[in-house]
């Protein structure tokens, strides 16, 4: 347990000193960096007898990919209000920063002459600009689809790397897992502010003819959650087949798994009790 901390806390230390800048620092926010995401990645080459140095390849530049996609995204998911109180330098600033950090990892690919491993995160980054215009222009006409462009979106980096690793297992357990946190932090956001990227593109699926503008009715909303839950419900049963199935499992996942369990629980006892 104390070994992979370690070296989850030493990968985090060398992205944050990778991605800084100081001059971007004084004007856009801090790029956010997933540490599940980071977990399952260290958690799945763990047992690949990796040096620190291919450890930090096969770590360092996904997320660092995965910085840029979302730094990116930041920009692009601004309302229009936020637009106009945003200045143009700021928004500039942070299009720039999501390019350096393309930039950053594009470096250590190229040191490392990789060509297997550019070819698997250029199809994770073409999976994933794909789904998210899918989501963001809400072309989705089933919630199956949606749901799976959801997992796409959030787990297709990780994918990618368990393909190249042929960590089948992995790829099954890291898929659900980022779904479920996914689709908890939809749910969260669902509840408190009546609204999410995910939840209206699920409106939009099941209550076609209804007023996008009209707030739903409390059986609307439920109904809507009743059907987030089963997805996550789902997973969870995936999830926890595969951890028995993976050896290499260790006790910081668990330990996380059992967080996003609990965090489900507490969420369907407020809908039910709402």
């Amino acid at each position: 347990m104390q070994q992979i901390q370690t070296i989850v806390t030493d990968m985090k230390d060398i992205i944050i000193q990778k991605i800084s800048l100081s001059y971007l620092q004084q004007f856009i926010q801090s790029p956010f960096i997933d540490e599940d995401k980071l977990l399952l990645l260290i958690s799945m080459l763990d047992h690949h007898g990796l040096s620190k140095l291919e450890m930090e390849d096969f770590v360092v530049t996904p997320m660092l990919v995965q910085i840029a996609l979302d730094t990116h995204e930041h920009v692009s998911n601004s309302s229009a209000k936020i637009e106009i109180e945003t200045s143009l330098k700021l928004r500039q600033l942070t299009v720039l920063g999501g390019i350096y950090y393309s930039s950053l990892y594009y470096k250590i690919l190229a040191d490392t002459n990789n060509l297997a491993m550019i070819r698997a995160l250029a199809d994770g980054i073409k999976d994933i600009n794909e789904n998210k215009i899918l989501l963001y222009q809400k072309d989705l006409d089933e919630i199956e689809k949606l749901m799976n462009c959801i997992m796409i979106i959030e787990s297709s980096l990780l994918n990618k790397i368990a393909d190249y690793l042929h960590e089948k297992g992995w790829k099954e357990v890291a898929s659900h897992f980022l779904f479920i946190k996914k689709l908890l932090l939809e749910k969260s956001v669902f509840i408190q502010e009546g609204t999410s990227l995910l939840f209206e593109a699920l409106r939009k699926i099941v209550f076609p003819k209804y007023n996008l503008q009209s707030e739903l009715s409390s059986e609307q909303k439920k109904y809507l959650l009743i059907i987030c839950d089963k997805y996550i419900d789902f997973s969870s049963k995936i999830i926890e087949e595969g951890i028995h199935k993976i050896p290499s499992i260790n006790e910081n996942l668990k330990k996380r798994w059992s967080s996003l369990v609990q965090q489900n629980s507490i969420a369907k006892t407020y809908v039910e009790e709402g």
